[in-house]
């Protein structure tokens, strides 16, 4: 069992280090019955920093939500940050990306936890070092700045190329004056990449945005940028993967790449920790409205996580440069 101490001491570093918490801080945690110890270590961890801090439950009635409750907007007044810990559902992201948005027109700093589970912060990927991971973070961006174009394989067979030039990658291991949201834990650099730039095939063998990893691998085709079809020998997941590509016309529109590198992450069946692993990455599909240069707007955003990709980037030049091999750093 989680020690609760331990928890309010590496909710403590994390707001620290991450959102550059200080005692003068309003904060609110929204916290959610399904992920009570970590919403109370998150409030009680502010509370020794010295910080103002209030909560915002979430109802139990009505789930999954669609929306946000009527009373949740007026709850960011007068806050500075903003802690959501609340459930990793899939069919909850609609809810999710409406109030994501809200904090960020308000340009709150906020650290976002769906799907959040005590171990995490216990001895977990939030009982990091924070300071390396920004080392690498930005050596990685460092690495990428120049790229065009980027090429994913992954011995599960996947093989997608995707068009990133004007797209700058970002790090949710500190936030900046542009970048003011990040998940806890967190430990990843991703970008948007072109909408309309992807073609291929992904091969996912991890997990699945809300829905953990699927028995079998998950198999997407991908074209301009847009899935085309979706094969797994489970009938099942398949229709569930179509259903949530199939959520409204951007959906099924590249959103993201992002590569892992928290040491500390597991994969655990919670995408929230499993796409911070080492040697992993992800792809999403839906949303990027928020990533720089995102202009793909749809009311999901899912996660698909690869094992051990091989990522080569094309630069402005044409030269090529390894960025991961078999899922290891070359950079």
């Amino acid at each position: 069992m989680a020690n609760l101490e331990s928890m309010i001491e590496s909710a403590r570093r994390a707001m620290v280090s991450v959102l550059e918490l200080e005692p003068s801080d309003h904060v609110l945690v929204v916290q959610d019955p399904q992920c009570e110890k970590c919403s109370r270590a998150f409030f009680e961890a502010a509370r020794a920093e010295g910080c103002m801090t209030t909560a915002y439950v979430l109802p139990e009635q009505g789930r999954p939500l669609k929306a946000m409750p009527k009373d949740m907007a007026a709850t960011i007044e007068g806050q500075d940050v903003v802690i959501n810990v609340m459930s990793g559902a899939s069919d909850e992201v609609p809810f999710r990306i409406e109030w994501l948005t809200l904090l960020e027109k308000r340009g709150l700093r906020v650290g976002h936890s769906p799907n959040i589970h005590e171990d995490m912060m216990d001895g977990g990927p939030m009982d990091v070092d924070y300071g390396l991971m920004v080392e690498q973070a930005d050596s990685l961006i460092t690495a990428l700045q120049d790229a065009v174009s980027v090429r994913i394989t992954t011995p599960a067979g996947s093989d997608l190329s995707l068009r990133i030039s004007g797209r700058r990658f970002v790090t949710d291991v500190k936030i900046t004056e542009t970048e003011k949201g990040c998940n806890l834990p967190c430990g990843e650099v991703y970008c948007a990449p072109v909408e309309d730039g992807a073609d291929g095939v992904l091969v996912v063998d991890g997990s699945i945005g809300g829905e953990g990893p699927p028995p079998s691998p998950v198999t997407l085709e991908v074209e301009s940028g847009r899935v085309t079809s979706v094969r797994c020998e489970d009938t099942q997941w398949r229709a569930r993967i179509t259903e949530l590509l199939d959520t409204d016309e951007g959906a099924r529109t590249i959103a993201e790449l992002g590569i892992g590198l928290n040491p500390k992450a597991r994969l655990v069946g919670i995408m929230l920790e499993d796409e911070k692993a080492y040697r992993t990455a992800h792809v999403a599909f839906g949303s990027n409205i928020g990533m720089p240069g995102g202009v793909n707007e749809s009311k999901t955003h899912i996660d698909y996580l690869v094992h051990r990709p091989t990522i080569v980037a094309t630069l402005e030049d044409s030269s090529e440069q390894s960025i991961v091999k078999d899922g290891d750093l070359c950079v």
